[in-house]
């Protein structure tokens, strides 16, 4: 138990206040599906995903609210304690969140490609018709959502999400959004990957607009093996659908209790997790848990 005050837990991340201007993120190694945290935890999944927001702060010129990862920087924390938080917490600017999801989609998959299919809906009323499953569209569409503090997000058609944050901030969000998914789209074909979709979130801290929570992550991104793509297609992913098709070759009905994950699950998982770290970065995995202590 940490003696900062904790003020806020997440599927995954656990929030402590260091002083009035600065917030400590922790990534777990929690996993969920179908919005019910799993009882079995994915190995280094905490790390992974904190390194790879790392990695995308680093990268991007667009102002966000990571300070540091040094946790030499942060008061009250044991020796013991800053090992086991190693590689897995960053030191973020405090902030105030805008309540909305800003989801990019570069590629008609999911959700979207099931509402597209069974007649359309908010996230491709302004799609042509068509277009194939996983196929590339036209320009990057942006789709965003209101957050859920449990459940599913609701998806909001533009003029709902014009109504909901103004026309100015909309398009502010929308703009900042849909570069940044571009710049991150062609880091990643760089390496192989297709950025097939994500979601960001912002808020304001002393009156600027800042990139928040984590960033371009394999929880919060849609990321293809770029010669393993093929329109009209599933495609796989490294994320968490390896666990899904797991439980749903399971039967099971997606309310809790889930099933417990076989060790071989885990390991699967575990490995996709490492393989979408080395793959976005261009480092190795065991590099990064090295240089974080």
């Amino acid at each position: 138990m940490l003696a900062l005050e904790h003020v806020g837990s997440g599927k995954v991340r656990e929030i402590y206040r260091i002083d009035d201007d600065r917030l400590l993120f922790v990534a777990s190694d929690r996993i969920s599906a179908y919005d019910v945290i799993l009882d079995d935890p994915i190995p280094d999944k905490g790390r992974v995903l904190t390194g790879l927001s790392l990695h995308w702060f680093e990268l991007l010129d667009t102002p966000h609210h990571m300070v540091t990862a040094d946790l030499a920087t942060v008061p009250d924390l044991t020796n013991e304690q800053r090992s086991e938080l190693a590689g897995r917490a960053m030191v973020v600017r405090r902030a105030e969140v805008i309540p909305v999801e800003c989801v990019v989609r570069g590629y008609l998959y999911g959700s979207s490609w099931r509402e597209y299919r069974d007649g359309g809906g908010p996230t491709t009323e302004h799609l042509p018709a068509g277009l194939q499953m996983a196929e590339k569209l036209p320009v990057p569409i942006f789709t965003p959502a209101t957050k859920a503090a449990s459940g599913h997000d609701e998806n909001l058609t533009e003029a709902q999400a014009r109504e909901h944050l103004g026309g100015a901030l909309y398009e502010e969000l929308r703009s900042r959004s849909i570069d940044i998914y571009l710049r991150a789209s062609e880091s990643a074909a760089g390496r192989g990957v297709i950025l097939a979709d994500t979601k960001f979130e912002f808020g304001w801290a002393e009156g600027e607009l800042l990139l928040i929570d984590e960033v371009l992550t394999a929880d919060s991104s849609r990321y293809w093996p770029a010669d393993q793509w093929e329109p009209g297609r599933v495609v796989p992913s490294f994320d968490k659908q390896y666990v899904r098709d797991w439980l749903d070759s399971t039967g099971w009905d997606h309310s809790p209790p889930p099933p417990r994950l076989p060790a071989e699950v885990i390991a699967g998982t575990r490995a996709r997790y490492v393989e979408a770290y080395e793959r976005i970065s261009g480092r190795p995995f065991e590099h990064y848990l090295e240089i974080t202590g």
